[in-house]
This record gives C-alpha cells, structure tokens and sequence, in this order.
C-alpha cells in the first residue's frame, strides 16, 4: 500500500515542484518520512527542525512580536513558519508544525494542539487540529507528522 510520503512524492515529480519542511512539535519526523522516499532527493529542498522560539526567529523569521503575544503553538506562528521558509527555500510546497505532543500541556494549550503552516505556490494556508486521544509524545508526533503530510497532498491536488 502507498504511503502518504510516496503519494506526495508523485505528486511532486509529477508537476516538477519543489518541498521543504521546517518543524517543531514533529522534530524532523516529516523530513524523515519524506526523505525515505526513493528519488526524494529529486523534489526535498531543505529540511528544518525549528524546535526553539529562536530558531523559529533566526531560520523562518518569525516575528518576536508574533510569539510574545501568541505563542509558538498558534495560527500566526504557523502562517509566519510558512511565509519564512516558503522565503528562504524558494520551493513550490512549504509544510510547517507547530504544536504540543506532550505529555504536558505548554502556553496553557491542551496537549494534542496542531497547527500546520501550508505555503504553496505563494498561497499560505494554516490548519488547526486538536487531538484529544491519550498518545505517547512518540505516537502523537507520528499522529501530527501524517496529518501534515495528508494536509499538503490536499492542499496541492
């Protein structure tokens, strides 16, 4: 059966578009399934793990305004993770993460919060989830790294 990364991957050749990830709550996990893809190397551009409000600022130029008054897990974050990197990679498909996979609740926001920052071809959209199953950080990340994946095949088909 077909992955989601290899369903994003055809899609990609398909059209001759370029991706990039930068993440936080996933830490990488995207990248990794994407990259395990044969012929990957064809459409990844650069990957991020933007786990540290100042990697956010410095890599993605996330404004210190934007995370002060909202949070590094918000809509605004996540609009301004794909803005950046959609900037810094020049690709055709940006996916960003940013969210609380636990154990603990962080900024107040409930453990299972996603926010998924979508830059594609100029357009950005962001996407909100809220899981509410008791996971592991292990399987939450998983759960939030399919859910972005599965979230930009929509976006771009």
């Amino acid at each position: 059966m077909e992955t989601l990364s290899e369903k994003l991957g055809k899609i990609l050749i398909a059209n001759n578009w370029t991706a990039a990830t930068a993440e936080s709550c996933t830490g990488g996990l995207i990248s990794s399934k994407l990259t395990d893809v044969t012929g990957s190397s064809a459409y990844i551009k650069l990957n991020f793990v933007t786990y540290a409000n100042e990697a956010k600022q410095r890599i993605l130029n996330v404004k210190e305004k934007t995370l002060a008054n909202y949070g590094a897990v918000s809509e605004q974050c996540a609009y301004e993770m794909a803005l950046g990197l959609s900037k810094v990679t020049n690709c055709n498909l940006a996916i960003c993460t940013t969210g609380i996979a636990g154990p603990l609740q962080d900024e107040g926001k409930p453990v299972g919060l996603l926010y998924v920052g979508i830059a594609f071809n100029g357009e950005i959209k962001t996407y909100r989830f809220l899981t509410d199953e008791k996971k592991t950080k292990s399987q939450m990340k998983e759960h939030f790294a399919n859910l972005a994946i599965k979230t930009a095949i929509e976006t771009i088909s």
